[in-house]
């Protein structure tokens, strides 16, 4: 019963995980296009950029979570993006210079694999964690 009801909530926050990610994915997308009329594509990426971790946590703690540990989840969200673009690197460089393949195709293998990551990382995070005392 309890594996039953893990495995729905997780079901839940997966899928709210995946949803929000690809709102936050377009709205960053939108602001990268709109700060490109005024900025170098350096300064526009990096703005949409920190303005998507911003908006990916609150979307984390309001609408996937709904819940947070307090400044700590907000000191450590930041790295857990730089985790996802740390190993999404790794992924690329092996994916086109040791495997040889397609470097257009690469980037899918790396969201691949840094989604299930991101989404373990931001649920430690935010989950609030309690301990049952035995009652014996």
């Amino acid at each position: 019963m309890i594996k039953y009801v893990a495995t729905k909530i997780f079901k839940k926050d997966f899928s709210r995980f995946l949803l929000s990610g690809g709102f936050n994915t377009i709205v960053t997308y939108g602001a990268y296009l709109l700060l490109l009329k005024y900025f170098s594509y350096n300064t526009s990426y990096t703005m949409a950029y920190v303005g998507g971790i911003i908006l990916a946590y609150v979307l984390n703690r309001f609408f996937v979570f709904g819940s947070h540990k307090g400044i700590k989840s907000v000191v450590l969200f930041p790295l857990v993006y730089l985790a996802q673009y740390l190993v999404s690197l790794i992924v690329l460089w092996a994916w086109v210079e040791k495997l040889g393949l397609d470097e257009r195709a690469a980037p899918l293998l790396a969201i691949a694999i840094t989604v299930p990551m991101t989404f373990i990382l931001t649920k430690l995070l935010f989950s609030e964690h309690r301990t049952h005392k035995d009652p014996s």
